[in-house]
This record gives C-alpha cells, sequence and structure tokens, in this order.
C-alpha cells in the first residue's frame, strides 16, 4: 500500500527554522512531481514548491529565498527546509506525489504536519 508519511514539523519561535520530511513508502510505483501544500486555519491551501524528478523547482513567490525543496530520489524522499520562519507561516503543511504505476499517474497525499511558529 503506497503512503506519503511526514515529519518535522513542531513548533519554533519567529527567524527559525525547520526542515520537513515527505517520504512515500510502499513499492511498484515510481514517484513523479513531489509538492508541498500548506493550509492555515480559515485560509485556502496554497502551493509551498514543489520539484519533479528531475530535479527542477518552483515556488510560491513569498517562499522563494527562505524555503528550499529538495528530494532524494533513491528514497523516495522529499524535503522542505525552511529559513527565517515568521508568524504568518503556521499553517498545516501536506505533502503531495504524482506516482506513476505502469501507464497510469496516482496523486497521493500526505496527512500533514503542523508547522507553529511563535512571535
Amino acid at each position: 500500500q503506497v503512503q506519503l508519511v511526514e515529519s518535522g514539523g513542531g513548533l519554533v519561535q519567529a527567524g527559525g527554522a525547520l526542515r520537513l520530511s515527505c517520504a512515500a513508502t510502499g513499492s511498484g510505483f515510481s514517484v513523479r512531481t513531489m509538492a508541498w501544500y500548506r493550509q492555515a486555519l480559515g485560509k485556502q491551501r496554497e502551493l509551498v514548491a514543489s520539484i519533479t524528478s528531475g530535479g527542477s523547482t518552483n515556488y510560491a513567490d513569498s517562499m522563494e529565498g527562505r524555503f528550499t525543496v529538495s528530494r532524494d530520489n533513491a528514497k523516495n524522499t522529499v524535503y522542505l527546509s525552511m529559513n527565517s520562519l515568521q508568524p504568518e507561516d503556521t499553517a498545516n503543511y501536506s505533502c503531495n506525489a504524482e506516482l506513476q504505476v505502469g501507464p497510469w499517474k496516482y496523486t497521493y497525499w500526505g496527512q500533514g504536519t503542523p508547522v507553529t511558529v511563535s512571535s
């Protein structure tokens, strides 16, 4: 069974840093684009960053320069390094991955990991 397992969220003071991880577990698939989204309380979910299997990245404008997305294809894992965190970065961060099984593509979501930035 395929799952996306996230870790690394928590409480941090403003100006601090966190690193999130998301691993695609299971077998019989290849991982294509992986992405991080976040949803703050009362707000819509928004894209944070994405990375293709070839390493091409895309960032939301407000996060470029502070956040870095990377991946380890051998481990089917994507990372999000977050620096200079601010209270407005407080949200539930979710991992998203497009997996290919034979000729079919599926989109999976992780359960989310909360990030709280205190002022």
